[in-house]
């Protein structure tokens, strides 16, 4: 696992590479708000891209065995629903520091793109999709534990984030398109953020915050109460029997979620 970083203008590409599946883990996390935090804190970073080591690969989704190990810890009362909330790192510190950086954040999707994948690049303010990617969405239901239920309706609206989350069936490029989950589709994602970013790069920083800020307000004061509430969920469903079983067979045979 490896996370690059590489500047294009004013622009700071931020690159996730985990061979062979594009798992998320614990250290990736790390690894991204690290690289994260430094380009927010760089002045002359204008506009900041998240994206995958090339076509076929972004995030796939969270490392399931990192799910499983938190499940069995809170199954022995080890530790209490608090562990899904990092303290401002992992997982949630990184979408919340994505979501409330002042700089504009464009995700360049290269790949399969579900589930932690699919709610980073819901945290960033756009999304560029490669017109070659034929999974993007929320399978999580299939091995029993929830996710995309706080920003998802936000994006696309409650109607087809419910059919999404619910059924946890995935779409391709196009119908990502076309319900607004993603604002476009590009022969290269990178590429095409790279020219966003190059518009932005324009853009008087201060304005580009306020707009951020303005746009985002609302929303965001709602966010915060709705996540602890879907941690909470969350953290009862990793306590039960069937959804560790269910965790633990899609480990063991090997498979893709979205085959399940």
């Amino acid at each position: 696992m490896q996370v690059t970083t590489e500047r294009h203008g004013a622009t700071e590409v931020i690159r996730y590479e985990n061979p062979p599946k594009s798992f998320l883990t614990l250290a990736g996390c790390d690894d991204l708000l690290a690289a994260f935090r430094a380009a927010e804190a760089d002045d002359e970073v204008r506009v900041i891209v998240f994206t995958g080591a090339g076509p076929g690969a972004f995030i796939r989704h969270v490392d399931v065995e990192l799910i499983i190990g938190v499940g069995e810890l809170l199954s022995a009362g080890k530790v209490g629903p608090e562990i899904l909330d990092s303290g401002g790192g992992g997982f949630a510190g990184l979408l919340l520091g994505v979501s409330s950086c002042p700089k504009p954040v464009i995700a360049a999707i290269t790949g399969t793109c579900m589930g932690g994948g699919l709610e980073l690049s819901l945290a960033c303010d756009l999304r560029v999709i490669g017109t070659y990617v034929d999974e993007i969405g929320m399978p999580e239901v299939k091995v029993g534990i929830c996710g995309g239920t706080q920003r998802l309706p936000l994006i696309v609206g409650m109607a087809k984030a419910l059919d999404l989350i619910l059924t946890g069936r995935l779409l391709d490029a196009q119908q990502a398109v076309d319900i607004g989950l993603v604002n476009e589709a590009a022969d290269d994602p990178v590429s095409r953020a790279l020219e966003l970013g190059a518009h932005l790069e324009t853009m008087a920083p201060e304005v580009i915050s306020a707009i951020k800020s303005s746009v985002r307000r609302a929303s965001e004061a709602a966010l915060e109460p709705g996540y602890d509430y879907e941690r909470e969920q969350f953290a009862e469903l990793l306590t039960s029997g069937p959804t560790l079983n269910l965790l633990k067979r899609y480990r063991d045979v090997d498979t893709d979620l979205d085959r399940l």
